[in-house]
């Protein structure tokens, strides 16, 4: 682990983020606190597109469980906040086993094509429950995390740190290089006796865990959930993207994606429309010329 330089890089870019609070504003902390909650999720979404080899294109399919369901029991019941998050992460869990289940048995295009459907299905059913999940409008959360920024700032912060170095420990582990194998050929590595169905199945289910939290984390940041915040195909589009940017299969570069994509975007509001035409257009850049991502780029030549 001491060789190795994402680690070190890692804990360079962590010294900086705790340092911040003493010199920036609220504003700033509030704004890298929503991109902290992002990276967790997009981390997640690099263990089982960039180990497993699985696409997912419907990351906010889990993001949205946790969300909608730590909010739900908040709004209605008055659930602690922490009981919320349990369960929110707990029914992104069972929503991924009940999706991937079936979907894992699929080849090639079909398990990403079912995962964007799952999206689809979770918004038209907040859509038609609106009664009860407050449809397009959304639901307002009587409880938050904190209203002070600096509080809000540290959870997210501790929480992406946490949830990265779980993330980047399991990927460096025994069954994170099975899980490699199984993505890279698995054919070969049943061959070897490797039960591939079981390792993608467990990545599933990771995955899902850290994308609930996240969700949940986001809404009680928030106040508020909507489809628009958590659900939005727009929203796991920026999941994908804040990984591949930052470097697949490498945990830490969904990280730096995350804030890259949040700051950049902030930074070009000015520009209106054409902000997102820029920070895509450098997305899409960087995707072509430099496939391992900014930590692609950093990557000494000669070295895989």
């Amino acid at each position: 682990m001491l060789k190795s330089r994402n680690f070190w890089l890692a804990i360079i870019a962590l010294i900086v983020l705790y340092l911040l609070p003493l010199g920036v504003s609220g504003y700033v902390l509030g704004l890298l606190t929503v991109a902290y909650y992002y990276a967790v999720a997009a981390m997640a979404w690099d263990l089982l597109f960039g180990f497993a080899g699985e696409v997912n294109f419907g990351p906010s399919f889990l993001v949205g469980l946790g969300a909608y369901t730590a909010a739900m029991l908040n709004h209605y019941a008055g659930t602690p906040i922490w009981l919320c998050l349990i369960a929110g992460a707990a029914a992104a869990v069972v929503g991924g086993v009940v999706l991937a289940v079936p979907a894992l048995r699929l080849r090639g295009p079909y398990f990403g094509l079912v995962t964007l459907v799952a999206v689809l299905l979770l918004q038209n059913m907040i859509v038609l429950f609106s009664g009860l999940t407050g449809g397009e409008i959304g639901l307002d959360i009587p409880e938050v995390l904190s209203i002070d920024d600096h509080t809000n700032y540290w959870y997210a912060l501790g929480f992406m740190t946490i949830s990265g170095g779980l993330l980047w420990g399991l990927s460096k582990s025994s069954a994170g290089l099975i899980l490699q194998a199984s993505g890279q050929d698995a054919t070969e590595a049943a061959a070897l006796g490797f039960n591939v169905a079981k390792h993608k199945l467990a990545a599933f289910c990771i995955s899902a865990l850290f994308s609930g939290l996240a969700g949940g984390m986001l809404v009680f940041y928030l106040g508020t959930v909507s489809v628009g915040t958590v659900v939005d195909i727009a929203i796991g589009v920026q999941f994908i993207i804040a990984a591949v940017l930052g470097g697949r299969r490498t945990i830490l570069g969904a990280a730096i994606g995350s804030i890259f994509l949040i700051v950049a975007g902030e930074i070009l509001r000015p520009l209106g429309e054409l902000s997102t035409f820029v920070v895509s257009a450098v997305a899409l850049l960087v995707i072509l010329f430099f496939p391992g991502g900014f930590l692609g780029a950093l990557r000494p030549r000669g070295q895989g």
